[in-house]
């Protein structure tokens, strides 16, 4: 039968100031001592250092953000060098983690705390979340790992720890379970070691309390999780039905014109902003793929082309649909390109693509590129490609 609950919590484990709330902390920062990841951010005290890697790791595993933090760093090694760097530069050093709406908003905070702030990030929450990028989870894990304030920092691995060991059945991407997740957080905190219990609870859900088969035996809270008591474990944080991501076609076309490739820059709001791709859109209702290709080149920028043969088929997921990315082999007819529907366009001989920053379906179509370079048969349908007027 389920336990008394107060404030959403089960009674008997409002561990706010009682011993066992105590003991759960000590055994958790003991295991913290033997077992924790070595990541560089952890041996820095460089605030500029710690952020940067707090924003890579939103929505990125750990082993992707290893490959890039340190080069990252000595491309920009300060809030100033950051600031002073082209969004372009930013956007090309971050290409292949995705997510760029991260990089843009790094950009700009190391712009606003290199003037008004000078250089130093703020240390109250309302300040901090009213910079770009800071949510609740990146302002709590500023306060707490660097500023050493007494504040959670709650992400998945967290939210699954605590929904665990308090056997919370609430979902927690609502307001009542995110309510009692950051209950929970609260009850366990050690004053003035929010910054390491953090990191630790966050180890813990990475190496032990896994999405699925934790390694409960392993655990130094096995004793005290009610999920594991009730055979819960597999079936907590309770996750509400996910809706189908809905598809869609989309039409890009590699634009050959005396042997460069135009490609164009995506505007710098929105998904991919600031990335360039080769220019194309989603295909409407009753549109050929081909001419899908041709009528999103005119309205983005005012040029005609004729399409040719497909080049690529890609198909990718984004967090809340799928394309189909159909890119077509396709040769410049006449018009002077103008940013209509872009922020910018360029003629690019196709070693030079490299220089560019692009979402990674538009690379696919770059390393589907560079397997046509020895001139398969069907571009001879290109005269360009061949270097022939």
């Amino acid at each position: 039968m389920p336990c008394a609950s107060w404030g959403g919590l089960p009674k008997r484990m409002i561990l706010t100031a009682g011993e066992p709330g105590a003991r759960l902390t000590h055994r958790l920062l003991a295991w913290f001592s033997e077992n924790s990841r070595s990541l560089p951010w952890r041996f820095t005290s460089d605030p500029y250092a710690i952020v940067v890697a707090e924003f890579m790791l939103h929505q990125t595993r750990v082993s992707t953000v290893l490959a890039y933090y340190d080069r990252f760093l000595q491309r920009f090694p300060s809030w100033e060098a950051l600031a002073r760097s082209s969004l372009d530069d930013v956007l090309k050093s971050w290409e292949g983690m995705g997510y760029y709406a991260r990089a843009r908003n790094l950009h700009r905070l190391a712009r606003q705390v290199s003037d008004p702030y000078r250089g130093q990030l703020p240390q109250s929450k309302e300040a901090l979340r009213a910079l770009p990028g800071i949510g609740e989870y990146t302002a709590g894990a500023i306060l707490s790992m660097v500023f050493g304030q007494d504040e959670p920092a709650i992400d998945g691995n967290v939210r699954r720890v605590l929904s665990r060991l308090f056997a919370l059945t609430a979902d927690p991407g609502t307001h009542p379970g995110r309510r009692q997740i950051l209950q929970a957080a609260r009850s366990l905190l050690p004053p003035g070691q929010a910054g390491t219990f953090n990191q630790a609870l966050m180890d813990l859900g990475a190496l032990i309390c896994t999405p699925r088969h934790p390694a409960c035996p392993a655990c130094p809270w096995v004793e005290n999780c009610l999920a594991r008591q009730r055979g819960l474990q597999d079936e907590l944080p309770i996750r509400s039905p996910s809706r189908p991501l809905p598809h869609y076609d989309v039409a890009a076309a590699v634009i050959w014109r005396e042997g460069k490739i135009l490609i164009a820059q995506r505007p710098p709001s929105g998904l991919l902003g600031g990335l360039w791709e080769f220019p194309g859109g989603k295909r409407l209702a009753d549109e050929s793929l081909k001419d899908c290709a041709a009528r999103e080149v005119r309205e983005e920028l005012l040029i005609e082309i004729e399409v040719g043969p497909l080049l690529a088929r890609i198909d990718h997921a984004y967090t809340h649909f799928r394309i189909t990315l159909h890119a077509f082999t396709c040769r410049y007819e006449g018009g002077e390109p103008r940013a209509i529907g872009c922020t910018a366009w360029r003629w690019v001989r196709p070693e030079k693509l490299d220089q560019y920053a692009f979402p990674a379906a538009n690379r696919r179509i770059i390393d589907q590129l560079r397997q046509c370079e020895t001139g398969p048969a069907d571009q001879a349908w290109m005269p360009d490609r061949i270097g022939q007027e």
